[in-house]
């Protein structure tokens, strides 16, 4: 039984590297398929914000990683 779990770790590990960037997408994703509907927003804005608020989490997670590997 405990390899069952050792290989879900392993697949789990396949896709998720870095388990605060991990959350920090879902809670996004999350936060634009619930929100944004209820929001006036026109057009395409919301496709914009759901990029940028992505490209912003991946910026702060490349930002706090370099930070850590140079100490």
């Amino acid at each position: 039984m405990k390899w069952i779990a050792g290989a879900g770790r392993e697949l789990v590990a396949l896709f998720v590297d870095d388990g605060s960037l991990a959350l920090a997408v879902l809670a996004w994703v999350a936060v634009a398929v619930f929100a944004f509907p209820a929001l006036p927003i026109p057009g395409d804005w919301p496709a914009v914000a759901l990029f940028t608020g992505l490209a912003l989490i991946l910026v702060e997670n490349l930002l706090r990683t370099a930070r850590g590997r140079r100490r």
